[in-house]
């Protein structure tokens, strides 16, 4: 699991699996498909993935200026990737971007943002306008919403295993998180609308996606406090998922036939545990003061911020309660058996070589700060 001193990404050759899900896509490289969020961390290897299956009118939503990688395909793909500017909260906007389209890689979402009003407003109201638009084109063969593990509750007590039978927070509010609130209830519109109004849908649930563009510690992992790091996951495995391997099960999810209305976790295979992440990011980018909390430690934390939380009213927000503690620092396992059987998804990019891209662009970073 070492990184070494390749910085190459190499990948795993296809496999029989990933060569019969290739074989019969449910829509054609003619076909239109619309990748929102197109400009975001996910969403700039999504398009690529895509040119480089040969598809040839991918519409690229975005708001704001487009990253430079979209405008460079878009100069040199001739007409292959166009770039639609656009807010999925104007109505008007969303028609326009899903005219015609037969494919929707929905990544666009609220993250970053603290408010749940905010997140609310530009995840699920952002999502519905889409739905609406889409439904009404008569083209649409697909929806894929992308949404996150943050949605689950944790392993359960009998098998420690986060798969996708895993319970989804019915009350996602109390873990004081806009971005779990969220993504529960884009998740859930974009079932009513497969209920309701018949829109073939599926759901991709990927870990923490890491790699080149996004060089911040997960809170997997721990927290820093005053210029400390606390060390919260110990002996945990990390659901970490490379950038290239979460874009290929997204587009793997668009394209493969007989899966409408499921849900997909995607994690990588050889996930390294918590500690020895942190062990490696020491040794690989920068050296830093950590202290290990003992899970019994972590949770009665928890539980005194929780207590206290309640006791002054919420004059101090529970930020760190006991059911962030059960999402991501309760001892689990991660599968992604399923993803891997239905849609022939492989980890093309090992573990070994997505860490050393990822510890060359965390030290990249760090000399032009």
């Amino acid at each position: 699991m070492s990184p070494t001193n390749r910085t190459a990404v190499t990948e795993r050759p296809l496999s029989g699996t990933d060569k019969r899900s290739a074989q019969a896509p449910i829509i054609s490289p003619d076909d239109r498909v619309l990748v929102t969020g197109a400009s975001g961390f996910i969403g700039q290897k999504v398009v690529e993935n895509l040119v480089r299956r040969g598809f040839r009118e991918i519409r690229c939503l975005v708001r704001g200026q487009p990253a430079a990688i979209l405008q460079s395909l878009a100069a040199t793909t001739d007409g292959t990737v166009s770039i639609v500017s656009g807010n999925l909260l104007s109505k008007d906007d969303c028609r326009r971007a899903s005219a015609g389209v037969a494919l929707v890689l929905h990544l666009a979402a609220a993250r970053g943002e603290k408010s749940f009003p905010d997140a609310f407003r530009n995840s699920v109201v952002t999502t519905r306008n889409l739905l609406d638009a889409c439904g009404n084109t008569g083209h649409l063969r697909r929806f894929v919403n992308v949404s996150s593990f943050s949605v689950y509750i944790g392993a359960s007590r009998r098998t420690r295993i986060v798969d996708e039978s895993c319970a989804v927070e019915n009350n996602p509010s109390r873990r004081g998180e806009a971005y779990c609130y969220a993504k529960v209830k884009q998740d859930e519109i974009v079932e009513e609308y497969g209920r309701h109004f018949d829109i073939p849908y599926v759901i991709v649930r990927p870990g923490f996606v890491y790699g080149p563009g996004n060089e911040p510690i997960s809170s997997r992992i721990g927290i820093s406090t005053f210029g400390l790091f606390l060390h919260l996951g110990g002996n945990n495995a990390l659901p970490f998922v490379y950038i290239d391997n979460c874009a290929e099960a997204i587009v793997l999810a668009g394209l493969t036939p007989d899966i409408d209305r499921e849900a997909f976790n995607v994690v990588d295979d050889d996930l390294p545990t918590s500690r020895q992440f942190l062990r490696l990011y020491k040794r690989n980018v920068k050296r830093f003061p950590s202290i290990y909390l003992p899970h019994i430690v972590s949770y009665l934390l928890c539980y005194l911020w929780e207590s206290y939380a309640d006791w002054s009213q919420n004059q101090l927000p529970p930020v760190f309660n006991r059911t962030v503690w059960r999402a991501y620092w309760k001892q689990a396992r991660y599968s992604n058996d399923k993803i891997k059987a239905r849609l022939g998804w492989q980890q093309k990019v090992t573990t070994s070589a997505a860490l050393n891209s990822y510890f060359t662009s965390c030290r990249s970073v760090l000399r032009n700060a």
